[in-house]
């Protein structure tokens, strides 16, 4: 997975739907990027399984994890040994050859350490580069405002309430790759462990 798959990868996937969004935008028109941000905020534990539709036509599944701020993990489902791990201010990327040693990145140059952060503000971030109306969906598009030539994430939310319907990836060269959620929960705790990368790369060592 090349860090910039990943980069709108994550983004996506930790605008996750709604556990229990606020009332915002109950009827039709462009949902503010205040509210949006509101109805981030609004996450602190959660789980959700994945779909990840690839550009060739590939299809690949897992379980998000997300304990904001600051700490996420894309597990994907067995045989795919392929890991995210977000903790500690570092991004983590494990192959799926089982390699121990992951491709590291600091979170405070990803877009994910705008969705990670305590306080989520779209409006105030350089990552936001258009947001507009699509029929009923708000669209918010996104990209690495330094490195923008590495493709973008257009994430839809639907009204009343707040909640994201759909994101799709378009990677550099005009690939695109999709991105579904299946039902978004909020567990009593996470461990600690889920978003250990040190343990992670012990682990695989041991194996």
């Amino acid at each position: 997975m090349k860090r910039r798959d990943f980069t709108a990868l994550a983004l996506a996937g930790l605008l996750a739907p709604s556990l229990s969004a606020p009332a915002l935008a109950q009827s039709g028109g462009l949902i503010p990027l205040s509210e949006i941000s509101a109805y981030l905020r609004g996450l602190d534990l959660a789980q959700a399984p994945f779909t990840q539709r690839n550009a060739d036509g590939s299809t690949s599944t897992g379980t998000l994890f997300l304990r904001r701020p600051g700490r996420a993990r894309f597990e994907y489902d067995p045989p795919a040994e392929a890991l995210v791990m977000v903790g500690g201010g570092t991004v983590a990327i494990f192959d799926d050859k089982g390699d121990p040693t992951p491709e590291s990145y600091p979170l405070r140059r990803t877009p994910l350490s705008v969705i990670l952060s305590r306080n989520v503000d779209l409006a105030g971030s350089d990552a936001i580069f258009a947001h507009r109306l699509d029929g009923e969906l708000t669209t918010v598009f996104a990209h690495d405002p330094k490195n923008p030539q590495y493709g973008q994430i257009a994430l839809q939310f639907a009204p009343g309430p707040t909640r994201l319907s759909r994101w799709v990836i378009t990677g550099e060269a005009g690939e695109r790759t999709v991105i579904e959620l299946g039902t978004l929960t909020r567990p009593g705790q996470l461990s600690n462990n889920l978003f250990n990368i040190k343990g992670e790369m012990d682990r695989r060592r041991r194996d």
